[in-house]
């Protein structure tokens, strides 16, 4: 119907009019939430449903040491530039639960427990997230670990130094696990960090876990539709993996970058916790150019939650794209 002048003079006279009719009290307000909401999101490759799991993020002042082949300057700048508060970091963690071929698999175990306390409940989230997204611990049936940092085993334990999944065979990767259990290796490590980690992995390996460690190879499909992918550099036997099914693929990159802000964005710096920097630039640079080759969706375990995107070469860096929140599984 065409709007003439006579209609809209009049709707113009009722819109005047409008304040002074008499006010409608509001409803009560709602009431003010003191946390977040449990943090899951799912999605389906091919068969296989992922759930990515929330086990919170670290914030810490930046220091030299974090990135020490670059200035302290160009990295704020780089922070400032993503929206980042510049002179601080923020790490997210995400682990990953796998219903695939009738059996429930987590990939990594986040920080644990004792770090839920010690960080007031902003990381060590795996265990209340997992509950919350309907997984009993009890029912896993393997935990597949990528390597042998802390943010990733010291889940496997509960507060009370017990196996928080009691029926889960436990997977690593062969050469990590050569590594860290090697007394020769942990004889040579350097004081401070180093040994903390080999002290910190011999004591949750130790604590009943020992008899459900297996050991496994690259190359191989570890459980249905999981292959394992060598990505060293991180550390010596940092594995990373194609998770296949139908025609659905998604690489998993555990730390191949930590946050994409700065470390896919600049792949030539060198994090702190990177034991080998070198071999981990080398690497990185690899990964990504085949997961931009093979237009590979990707999976973060650092990335911003939900840690699931797509990567794009961008200059001498890369730049990565987050995949939309889904609404349906």
């Amino acid at each position: 119907m065409e709007l003439t002048r006579r209609h809209a003079l009049a709707g113009a006279v009722g819109i005047a009019a409008a304040p002074l009719l008499p006010a409608v009290p509001a409803g009560a307000a709602a009431p003010v939430a003191d946390k977040q909401a449990p943090s899951f999101y799912r999605y389906k490759v091919g068969d296989i449903l992922v759930t990515v799991v929330s086990d919170g993020k670290n914030v810490f002042k930046l220091e030299d040491s974090f990135i020490p082949n670059a200035k302290r300057e160009d990295v704020s700048a780089a922070l400032e530039k993503a929206y980042m508060p510049p002179g601080m970091m923020t790490i997210y963690f995400a682990p990953l639960v796998l219903n695939t071929g009738g059996k429930v698999v987590v990939i990594d175990t986040g920080n644990g427990p004792v770090a839920k306390s010690s960080s007031k409940g902003t990381s060590g989230l795996l265990a209340d997230n997992m509950a919350a997204a309907g997984f009993d611990p009890k029912t896993v049936d393997t935990v597949v670990i990528s390597h042998f940092h802390t943010d990733h085993v010291n889940g496997l334990l509960t507060a009370d130094g017990t196996p928080a999944f009691p029926n889960a065979e436990v997977l690593v990767p062969a050469t990590e696990w050569k590594f860290w259990m090697d007394d020769g290796e942990m004889s040579r490590a350097p004081a401070g960090r180093m040994q903390g980690l080999f002290k910190n992995n011999r004591n949750v390996f130790e604590a009943g876990l020992k008899k459900k460690v297996t050991p496994y190879e690259w190359g191989k499909e570890i459980v249905p539709g999981l292959t394992a992918v060598e990505t060293i550099g991180h550390t010596p036997g940092h594995t990373s993996y194609v998770l296949a099914s139908g025609s659905g693929k998604v690489f998993i990159q555990s730390d191949v970058t930590n946050n994409p802000n700065p470390f896919a964005t600049h792949p030539g710096w060198h994090a702190f916790f990177d034991q080998d920097g070198d071999v981990a630039e080398k690497t990185r640079r690899r990964i990504y150019d085949m997961v931009v080759a093979e237009r590979l969706r990707v999976q973060g375990f650092h990335y911003p939650f939900p840690g699931l995107g797509h990567v794009e070469k961008d200059g001498d860096g890369y730049r990565v794209i987050p995949a939309p929140w889904n609404p349906v599984i």
